[in-house]
């Protein structure tokens, strides 16, 4: 199965900032360093990332942007729906990916599970690398002076230098 891994986001300052590595993996191989993991959404007002296998995260992509489109841009409310969905629709339920959304109000994950989390210090990590990225975008984000592209750039980074399957070909979008 085709993987993709980290993407990290945060909402710091004002502004919200998702960014991705390159990597996609095939089991223990690397096929692509220089892939885009990262959509900007409904009018550039939203971003949206994923993690796992690729052609499943597509398809979860098309479903999310439907439900942007139909909820008029309300992050949360498209969110729970598309969960919803999720979770009643025998071939979504195989899905394995997971989504990274944000918006400059909201943070989200969208799980396999078909489950709906907002963390409380609005900084989003899914992936095989997200847990490490998670860690560093706390530490920056809580004692440093970064802004929020650079501590999503040098949280991946860091995953990057622990996990074989995050590389250090970074994309980052921002609102």
């Amino acid at each position: 199965m085709v993987k993709s891994t980290t993407i990290i986001g945060l909402r710091h300052r004002g502004k919200a900032a998702l960014g991705a590595d390159g990597q996609v993996s095939l089991e223990e191989t690397i096929v692509k360093q220089n892939a885009n993991k990262l959509r900007k959404l409904y009018h550039d007002k939203i971003l949206a990332g994923f993690a796992g296998a690729s052609a499943d995260a597509f398809t979860l992509f098309e479903r999310f942007e439907a439900k942007i489109e139909e909820f008029r841009g309300n992050l949360p409310r498209a969110a729970v729906e598309l969960a919803k969905d999720w979770r009643m629709d025998k071939y979504l339920r195989r899905l394995e990916a997971l989504l990274a959304v944000l918006d400059k109000d909201h943070a989200l994950v969208i799980s396999g599970n078909g489950d709906v989390i907002e963390p409380d210090d609005g900084i989003v990590a899914i992936g095989s690398g997200g847990a490490y990225a998670l860690a560093a975008a706390r530490a920056m984000k809580s004692h440093s002076d970064l802004d929020a592209v650079a501590i999503v750039r040098k949280s991946i980074e860091i995953a990057s230098s622990i996990c074989v399957y995050t590389n250090d070909k970074i994309i980052i979008e921002e609102l």
